[in-house]
């Protein structure tokens, strides 16, 4: 592998939300022929999918930012000595590109790939510049973005922006082209998620919605919710005291066909989740995580609204009693979560992978970038 220009460097680790585009690319850019090595840092675990089948190289990370003088000296260091270890790493590898997906894992890689001269590209998922990212956006030749309009981008940086979509699984994309699913006066097909480990305010508050619709409407209901593991004993409890159908887990291994299934989706609004919806073409209310970073999932959900293909509903006013009129008036009227639909599978990019790594592909110096190509002027 050392010393080949086909050879792409990824540079990933923390969440989902940076991990599943990397492996997505990995799988693609392995199809189309390309050594693959993964630089990453020593806290991540195990990878599986085509990450897991990578080369892999840990190095030293820390935060680029603390919460006190302590921790911000201890993440400055960690952040000098993981540059040196992947400036020492990408000298031995001298890949053709390295592409960064944000988190604090990609940081010491990406800055050591700028530094030596490298073709650059960093894959920004929601609709802010994570601070990983901002970090990093006036110093990288590519950035990828997901969302049209994205906020945090320097001005300087604007000109080196292309959208490309977020990359999902192929078990996703193989369901663009399910039909939404006819709504009729005997099935209203509800799918509630919280991210792997469930929402407690899904917990809270769904049940109670559903208790104070219509005898109508809940006689219709079919939810499928994914809870924590300690909320679903009395989850469960409240939907049988309500004589609802109801399936419930702690975590679903088939989330995309239930995706395909649902009428209506209520959950979070994740980047990995934003692209799912819209890759299959499903309409949403979408609940803010309100503590996440840079209230960057309020974003991913106000860009759904104004593309009509959700609902956004802030955590503080995700009553019992907003959800059931929402529900009511939803469900009511067919046509509006027709139409949401189609606006929802519009605003997709099932192709997203394809043109990520067409981006890649294109900054290569065998296809024509000449090495000044990544580097920015500091």
């Amino acid at each position: 592998m050392t010393g080949t220009r086909r050879l792409v460097v990824l540079a990933a680790g923390g969440t989902g939300g940076h991990v599943f585009p990397a492996d997505a690319l990995a799988q693609e850019l392995g199809r189309r022929g390309y050594d693959l090595a993964l630089v990453t840092d020593r806290r991540g675990g195990a990878y599986g999918g085509a990450l897991g089948a990578l080369d892999t190289y840990r190095i030293r990370a820390g935060g680029i930012a603390g919460k006190n003088l302590a921790a911000r000296v201890i993440s400055a260091l960690e952040l000098v000595i993981g540059t040196w270890q992947a400036r020492g790493l990408l000298r031995r590898l001298m890949p053709g590109a390295v592409v960064g997906f944000g988190g604090y894992a990609s940081v010491p890689t990406m800055l050591a790939a700028r530094f030596g001269g490298f073709q650059t590209v960093l894959h920004e998922q929601n609709a802010v510049l994570g601070r990983a990212n901002r970090f990093l956006a006036g110093k990288v030749g590519r950035i990828a973005t997901c969302f049209a309009d994205v906020i945090g981008v320097p001005a300087e940086a604007s000109a080196r922006v292309v959208q490309t979509g977020m990359p999902v699984r192929q078990s996703v994309r193989e369901l663009r082209d399910r039909p939404f699913p006819r709504i009729d006066d005997n099935q209203a097909r509800l799918i509630v998620i919280g991210g792997s480990q469930g929402a407690r305010v899904l917990s809270d508050v769904v049940p109670e919605a559903v208790a104070r619709v219509s005898a109508d409407l809940r006689a219709r209901l079919r939810i499928v919710q994914q809870c924590r593991p300690e909320d679903l004993e009395r989850v469960e409890a409240r939907y049988r005291e309500l004589g609802v159908a109801v399936e419930l887990s702690h975590f679903f291994d088939d989330v995309p066909e239930r995706l395909a299934e649902a009428h209506l989706v209520i959950g979070r609004c994740g980047a990995s989740t934003v692209a799912e919806l819209t890759a299959i073409g499903r309409p949403a209310v979408l609940i803010p995580y309100p503590h996440a970073i840079d209230d960057h999932q309020a974003k991913n959900a106000h860009a759904m609204d104004e593309a009509g293909a959700g609902w956004l509903i802030p955590e503080k006013a995700f009553t019992p009693d907003t959800l059931a009129s929402r529900l009511e008036g939803l469900f009511g009227l067919p046509a509006t979560l027709e139409k949401a639909a189609a606006c929802s599978k519009a605003a997709g990019h099932p192709d997203a992978v394809e043109r990520l790594a067409d981006l890649v592909e294109a900054i290569l110096p065998s296809n024509g970038a000449n090495g000044d190509e990544g580097r920015v002027a500091a």
